[in-house]
C-alpha cells in the first residue's frame, strides 16, 4: 500500500510537524509512505520538495500572490485566512505521476494548489482537518462566528460588512468542488472538529472519522528536571510555568493576554514564566514575575527537555483543535492547564493529568495553575499525563488506526 501525504511543509508549523510524524509512524509500520511538500526542510529522501531553485522561488511567489486579494480588507483580524485560487499548480500532475493508492492531504495553505485542483486527483483522498479551513470561507479558525453552518459572508475575520464577500465566494467554490469528489474521507483530529465539520454545509454529507495526530513517545519523554533546567539555563529553585506556540505573544488566538492576566494575580515569589515560540517583544510586558523568552525551538529533543524542565504547561488558546503543545507536554509527564474548549478535553482529563478552566476566564486559568502547582498528588498527575499519551496517542497506536482507515477505503 502506497500512501502519499501532502502538506505545505514537513518540519515547519504544527500541521507540518504532525504530518511528518504520521509519515514516520507509517514507515515504522512498514507502509510505503512518501510526502509531497512545497517547502522541504528535512533531509528525508521520501519527502519530495521543489526540484530546483526556480521551483522554490515559484513556490514562495505563489504563497505571496495567493494572499494578495486580502489586501482590500483593511479591517481583517490577525486570524489566518487562505484562499487557494492560483491556477497552474503542478501538484495534481505530480500526485498522479506518483500514483499512490491513497492521497492524504494535510495543511494546504500558502497557495500550494487551487481548490479546483482537488478534483484533478485520481486516487481516493483523505483530508485531515488540522483546523477549520476546509469547511469555512477561508479562515483557519472562525472566531466563533459559526458562518460555516450557513454559507459564510459578512466575514468576521475579514472585517467585512458585505454578504457576498470573498468568504462567500470561497465557500461556494469549496462547496462546488468538494461535492464532485466521490471518494473523499475527512479526518477530524479532535472530537470537536469532527462534530463541527459534520455541522458544516460543505461536509454534512461526507464521511468524517475521528483519529488524532501521533506522537513519538520515545522522543517526547520525561527527562531529569534539574539537568533539563541546566540545559536551558533556568533556575532550579523556582516553580516554572511554561507557555509556547507559534507567534506565542502576538497571535491573539493563543491567549497570551488571558495568560498574562492570570499569572499577574498569582501570589508567590517562587514563580517564573518561560515562553517559547516568541522572542522578547520590543514593548516590554510587565508582569509580577520574571519571564524567560527562549525564541523558536526546532529541535524535538531540546523541546522535550524544556517540557521536562517545567512544573506546569499553560495552553490558554481561545480556539484549538488538537494542540501539539498539550500532547507533547503530557507525553513528557508535565501537567497542562487550558480552557475547556475545542479538542483540549480529548487530552486533558480534569484534575487527573491537568486542569480544564472555564473558557476565557483568567481567574479560572489562575485557579488551574495554582491547583496543579499545589497539588499533594503532583507526582501522580505527572504519571497520569504520560500514561494518557502512551495509551491513546503513541505513534504505534495511531498508525494502526490510519492503516485500518486506508484499508477500508481501498476495499
Amino acid at each position: 500500500m502506497r500512501i502519499l501525504l501532502v502538506s505545505a511543509t514537513d518540519l515547519q508549523g504544527g500541521a507540518g510537524r504532525a504530518t511528518y510524524r504520521l509519515h514516520n509512524s507509517l514507515l515504522d509500520a512498514n507502509i510505503d509512505s512518501h510526502m509531497l511538500v512545497q517547502r522541504k526542510k528535512s533531509s528525508d529522501n521520501k519527502v519530495i520538495g521543489p526540484s530546483s531553485k526556480i521551483n522554490q522561488i515559484i513556490s514562495t511567489l505563489r504563497s505571496y500572490i495567493d494572499g494578495l486579494p486580502l489586501k482590500i480588507y483593511t479591517r481583517k483580524t490577525a486570524t489566518m485566512f487562505s484562499i487557494l485560487w492560483l491556477p497552474f499548480s503542478s501538484i495534481p500532475s505530480k500526485i498522479n505521476t506518483i500514483n499512490p493508492d491513497i492521497v492524504h492531504i494535510h495543511w494546504m495553505g500558502a497557495g500550494m494548489l487551487s481548490l479546483e485542483d482537488f478534483t484533478k486527483i485520481n486516487a481516493p483522498i483523505v483530508l485531515s482537518l488540522h483546523d477549520m479551513w476546509a469547511f469555512t470561507g477561508g479562515c483557519h479558525y472562525d472566531e466563533n462566528c459559526n458562518g460555516y453552518k450557513s454559507g459564510c459572508g459578512n466575514c468576521k475575520v475579514l472585517g467585512s460588512q458585505k454578504e457576498y464577500d470573498l468568504s462567500k465566494k470561497i465557500f461556494q467554490t469549496k462547496e462546488k468542488n468538494f461535492s464532485q469528489i466521490n471518494n473523499l474521507t475527512l479526518v477530524g483530529l479532535s472530537r470537536w472538529i469532527e462534530k463541527s465539520s459534520k455541522e458544516s454545509i460543505i461536509f454534512k454529507n461526507k464521511r468524517v472519522v475521528n483519529i488524532p495526530n501521533p506522537i513519538d513517545i520515545n522522543i517526547f519523554r520525561p527527562f531529569d528536571k534539574n539537568s533539563s533546567r541546566d540545559l536551558w539555563s533556568l533556575p532550579k529553585n523556582k516553580k516554572l510555568i511554561l507557555f509556547g506556540a507559534m507567534s506565542a505573544t502576538t497571535d491573539l488566538r493563543k491567549g497570551f493576554l488571558e495568560l498574562s492576566e492570570a499569572v499577574n494575580d498569582l501570589k508567590g515569589k517562587d514563580l517564573e514564566l518561560v515562553v517559547f515560540g516568541s522572542n522578547k517583544p520590543l514593548n516590554n510586558i510587565n508582569l509580577n514575575l520574571k519571564i524567560h523568552y527562549l525564541g523558536n525551538i526546532d529541535n524535538d529533543e531540546g523541546l522535550a527537555k524544556l517540557y521536562s524542565a517545567a512544573d506546569v504547561m499553560i495552553v490558554p488558546s481561545l480556539q484549538e483543535n488538537l494542540s501539539n503543545s498539550i500532547m507533547e507536554s503530557l507525553s513528557c509527564g508535565t501537567p497542562v492547564v487550558g480552557f475547556n474548549i475545542g479538542g483540549n478535553s480529548d487530552m486533558i482529563e480534569h484534575k487527573k493529568n491537568g486542569y480544564l478552566s472555564a473558557p476565557f476566564k483568567p481567574d479560572s486559568l489562575k485557579s488551574g495553575i495554582e491547583w496543579v502547582l499545589n497539588s499533594p498528588n503532583y507526582n501522580q498527575l505527572c504519571k497520569n499525563a504520560r500514561n494518557k499519551v502512551m495509551h491513546e496517542f503513541d505513534s504505534k497506536v495511531v498508525a494502526k488506526k490510519y492503516i485500518k482507515l486506508y484499508e477500508e477505503i481501498l476495499k
